[in-house]
């Protein structure tokens, strides 16, 4: 039986609802995870570097796509919960073909500057030409990329996340696939990582545009719609928080690398390469299950129906605090398995990266919570808070620990500075939850 926004949610019923969109996260960090396992291990060091090393930057234009996604579904549902689904789908349209607008022109204007932006971070000789080679790719199908992480909530809105699943899947399992056969069985290099993501981005985002685009049984479809600057302006309301969470990761991972560059060379860029592609699986257990709960907080806030507010979320709480433990440990004991896989070729490599997951990891504690309480309250249409919670994480807490720590405790002071960035936040989270509670009676 199809779970609908508007039923009453038990724990297993909120789980099963927000699964799809956790594995769909999931999977889509899986796109850059098998191009680093690939290029790491069938291409070389200095290329799996450079991959990681220019990533950071290529993010960038994709954080629009997650303000417009996770913005514009907490409209939508909000509209749907208000029973305005006309109203509901003409923001639908005009967001989707607002992120495809943008994403041509941001991916072109990435094109230019990739080289001076790479040179300017710090690359030089053969780190440099791998990083232009594989972003001068993989930046070809940016509108794609930028639709696919739109989509992403809308399918959850629309009350199809197992169809927004599914093609994740297979956009995911495309991408593994051409991996293996570009790099390991044609020698293609990064440009063989970077083609491969370009067809699974093909896949995960023009799918999603056919399906919505033709006459279909959700409960939103693409169709006329008309410039509606307030819609744009209170989705990016809504959404500016995480356009600054990930643009502001990308500007941290962009000093991390800078930082690490200098304390332990290319083996420390390399690290942090192995630290990310692990973070990207374990974060999107909580970014995942964020998203997959936001409609549903839109639908009873929007509907007035405030003990069901309550209900989820107390049991969000809940399950994002068990699986805050769950993944910390998993993170701990499993930490050299993890770095085998992609550093299990060199010892010395595989030491500094056992080392690292173990200092990072102690961040699972805390990243749950911070990220859950931003995008509760983006839910709510309320994008100051989320704003302010995104920017102390981000642009105060992590960034200043990453410039400052090192300094005292050198490369280990790297590792450990997003764990003491996310405890700082933690408390205004905290803060923040019960200061709004009786606003918003949840």
């Amino acid at each position: 039986m199809q779970i609908q926004l508007s039923d009453h949610f038990s724990f297993s019923r909120i789980i099963r609802f927000a699964i799809p969109s956790v594995i769909m996260m999931i999977f889509t960090s899986i796109y850059s995870v098998v191009d680093g396992f690939f290029v790491s291990n069938f291409v070389g060091e200095t290329e799996f570097a450079a991959v990681n090393f220019i990533m950071p930057f290529i993010m960038l234009q994709d954080c629009v796509g997650f303000m417009l996604s996770n913005g514009g579904a907490a409209l939508i549902a909000f509209l749907l919960g208000k029973q305005d689904r006309k109203k509901a789908n003409e923001v639908f349209s005009l967001l989707v073909y607002v992120a495809l607008i943008l994403g041509v022109v941001l991916g072109a204007i990435t094109e230019i500057v990739v080289r001076p932006a790479a040179v300017l971070l710090g690359g030089e000789g053969e780190l440099l030409e791998a990083c232009v080679l594989y972003s001068r790719v993989i930046l070809i199908t940016s509108p794609a990329f930028m639709l696919q992480y739109t989509f992403q909530s809308f399918f959850i809105a629309a009350e199809k996340p197992r169809l927004g699943l599914a093609f994740t899947l297979a956009a995911g399992l495309s991408n593994m696939v051409l991996d293996w056969l570009f790099m390991a069985v044609f020698g293609w290099g990064v440009a063989g990582a970077a083609a491969a993501s370009c067809i699974g981005q093909m896949i995960g985002g023009f799918g999603p545009l056919i399906y919505f685009g033709l006459p279909n049984k959700s409960l939103l479809r693409l169709g006329k719609t008309h410039f509606d600057w307030k819609s744009i302006t209170k989705t990016c309301s809504n959404g500016i928080a995480e356009l600054v969470t990930n643009a502001s990761m990308s500007l941290v991972n962009m000093i991390y690398n800078i930082q690490l560059l200098k304390l332990a060379g290319e083996y420390g860029v390399a690290a942090y390469g192995i630290i990310m592609y692990v973070n990207f699986v374990f974060l999107c257990t909580y970014i995942g299950y964020t998203i997959g709960v936001a409609p549903i907080v839109s639908y009873n806030y929007g509907a007035g129906t405030h003990e069901e507010l309550k209900n989820v979320t107390k049991k969000s709480l809940t399950i994002i605090t068990v699986c805050s433990v769950t993944i910390f440990l998993i993170s701990q004991i499993f930490a050299r398995p993890l770095a085998m896989i992609f550093a299990g070729y060199d010892d010395v490599f595989l030491e500094i990266s056992v080392r690292a997951i173990k200092l990072y990891s102690m961040n699972y504690i805390f990243a749950g919570i911070n990220l859950f309480t931003s995008g509760f309250f983006a839910a709510l249409n309320n994008g100051k808070v989320s704003f302010f919670l995104s920017v102390l994480r981000m642009l105060v807490f992590q960034l200043s620990c990453v410039l400052i720590i090192p300094i005292f405790l050198g490369t280990d002071g790297v590792w450990i500075s997003m764990p003491i960035a996310e405890l700082g936040t933690i408390f205004f989270s905290i803060w923040m939850l019960i200061r709004n509670r009786s606003k918003y009676n949840y």
